[in-house]
């Protein structure tokens, strides 16, 4: 049997083309999810590592969607040999997992994905910083503007109880107790 596996890291990000390329390879299941690479306990690759029987293939369009560490991929490599099944990539075909190089190619591989991983955060990290410094601002929209937590304030001051100026500015109450 071929199995597929699909993964991608967000909610907002699409599968189909890795579901599409796995259907052409003739894959007589096809699993898939959004999670992160870095979470090895992703349920659909679990699921799809307890399914394997003996002459079975894992195929996948490449290794950072199977995992993003060396030690993850070997762990999973070596799961996928137990049960004698074997693993295909689409994108690297050069890896063989029958051949006693295999571990070491996956633990390459598995490498190259993490340190590829690590470039993403921070590429991510300066672009927020630079933002930042641009003035942009993250995170959720205040509720209050600073007028109306200035008038918030001035009534808090003036004696007025905290549920009823949470009332007045249609906002909890914990939100005004955070003004203070």
């Amino acid at each position: 049997m071929k199995y597929g596996y699909a993964r991608v890291s967000t909610e907002g990000q699409d599968l189909s083309l890795q579901i599409e390329r796995l259907e052409a390879v003739g894959c007589g299941r096809i699993f898939h999810e959004k999670r992160s690479g870095k979470d090895t306990r992703r349920p659909q690759l679990q699921r799809m590592l307890e399914t394997l029987r003996p002459g079975d293939t894992v195929l996948a369009v490449n290794a950072d969607r199977i995992a993003r560490d060396p030690f993850d991929m070997l762990t999973i490599l070596r799961t996928v040999k137990d049960a004698g099944a074997g693993v295909t990539l689409l994108d690297e075909p050069f890896i063989d997992t029958t051949s006693e190089m295999s571990d070491l190619v996956m633990f390459v591989i598995g490498w190259a994905a993490k340190w590829h991983r690590r470039r993403i955060l921070e590429n991510t990290a300066h672009g927020r910083a630079r933002a930042r410094a641009n003035g942009v601002k993250f995170g959720r929209k205040p509720k209050l503007t600073a007028q109306q937590k200035q008038d918030a304030l001035a009534r808090l001051a003036a004696g007025e109880p905290r549920w009823q100026v949470a009332r007045a500015f249609s906002v909890s109450d914990r939100t005004i107790e955070r003004l203070r």
